[in-house]
């Protein structure tokens, strides 16, 4: 039985049916020994929390090959992009995007490396240990006609001069897009709310979307390393100003009283302007 415990919420209004859900998740990568919680075990709980909320568009962190073939094929109809970040291919973890594809049409997607060269898989120069990507897509919204970028990433978790260069390159990544339809960004940034990155990305026009409904709440923990929730948000959805913020929430899904997965997943419903 799945337990939706959810915090702070907007109240349970209907929704206009082009308003996306668009979910950023840190799946926790799949060969990790986590004991009762590794994904060999895990697997039904968190699929089954997916196929429950079943988002419009995910962000995925940290999923393995299978991790998103496994995601896409439980829900009807899904289809994903992105490649593994140690070779392009399919070796090392995604920052991938599963999408459902009767609603949006994938028009381009590519993937970039958090470097002085960023078109060279596995790369990586800035002070961070551990290659960092970010994939990226331009969809069309088949409910509207409408057009938007979506961008997906995982920051360093030990780097703070990483953590910076990288944003930086995302965002004058965006900024060169080819067209000026709307973004949505996704993310574990590994970085709490008060973090220079995250002023940066603010910097730039964008806006926490869970922030923006709800911006003295104090339990926005995204972390839970599998027992207590911590204090600092760490996970996104950034909009810029193309969309209004309808909805948002950080789902405290548990399944039989066991988490998902050791981040929360963070959700936002936005309209296109």
């Amino acid at each position: 039985m799945l337990s939706l415990v959810c915090a702070t919420i907007l109240s349970a209004s209907v929704l206009a049916p082009e308003t996306i859900q668009a979910m950023s998740f840190n799946i926790r990568y799949g060969t990790a020994n986590d004991g009762e919680d590794r994904w060999a075990v895990r697997k039904p709980r968190t699929l089954e929390a997916l196929k429950k909320r079943k988002p419009d568009i995910i962000g995925l962190q940290e999923a393995l090959d299978f991790q998103v073939e496994e995601v896409r094929a439980a829900l009807p109809n899904y289809q994903s992009l992105g490649v593994g970040r140690d070779d392009g291919k399919a070796k090392g973890e995604f920052s991938a995007i599963v999408y459902d594809a009767k609603r949006f049409r994938a028009l381009r997607s590519d993937t970039f490396w958090y470097s002085e060269t960023p078109n060279v898989p596995n790369s990586k120069n800035w002070g961070n240990n551990i290659t960092r990507i970010c994939t990226w897509a331009y969809f069309q919204d088949m409910r509207t006609g409408k057009y938007f970028y979506f961008y997906n990433t995982h920051l360093d978790h030990q780097s703070q001069p990483s953590r910076e260069k990288s944003i930086n390159l995302m965002l004058e990544r965006i900024a060169a897009r080819s067209t000026a339809d709307p973004v949505l960004i996704t993310g574990d940034f590994n970085v709490g709310e008060s973090n220079p990155v995250a002023g940066l990305v603010k910097g730039k026009g964008f806006v926490d979307t869970f922030r923006v409904l709800f911006p003295n709440e104090t339990n926005v923990g995204t972390f839970t390393s599998w027992r207590e929730v911590g204090r600092d948000k760490i996970d996104y959805v950034w909009a810029d100003s193309g969309w209004d913020v309808e909805k948002a929430e950080i789902a405290k899904d548990k399944v039989k009283g066991r988490w998902i997965s050791d981040h929360l997943p963070v959700i936002a419903w936005v309209r296109q302007k």
